[in-house]
């Protein structure tokens, strides 16, 4: 039986790969940033509605400081990737752009180390290593 963090990881892996398609189809002929726009303008929307299905409303008002802040950091650091790969789309092939992108995987594995305090074991470092050199050959 698939495991519910596994399952859902496999779904997101399927989506931003469809994800990396699409953009580099819509991003032809219009400016990266619009494109970012429109695509966060959509995942704004979603987010709200599927949010707001599951949770009520009330909640919203019951987040803490703390949460608020790292959301809005993460939010803040969300947009810049976004922009920086759509501009990345539009200048490059999908297939060399989507393997550098994921070399975000060993940026999660050094940011888990340092602030989370995640054991950084031999299987993890020949993980981020094999990612690493995997998301070079693919792009060159």
């Amino acid at each position: 039986m698939i495991s519910n963090w596994l399952f859902w990881s496999l779904l997101s892996a399927l989506f931003a790969g469809a994800t990396a398609i699409l953009a580099k189809i819509g991003v032809a002929g219009i400016n990266s940033n619009l494109a970012t726009a429109v695509r966060t303008s959509i995942v704004f929307a979603l987010a709200w509605i599927i949010a707001l299905a599951e949770v009520p409303a009330s909640d919203v008002m019951r987040i803490s400081r703390r949460t608020l802040l790292f959301l809005t950091l993460s939010g803040i650091a969300t947009g810049l990737s976004w922009i920086c790969y759509f501009r990345a789309l539009q200048l490059g092939d999908a297939s060399k752009v989507a393997p550098i992108d994921k070399l975000s995987v060993v940026f999660v594995l050094v940011f888990a180390g340092l602030f989370l305090r995640e054991p950084m074991t031999a299987k993890t470092l020949a993980g981020g290593v094999l990612i690493a050199v995997g998301a070079v050959v693919l792009a060159i």
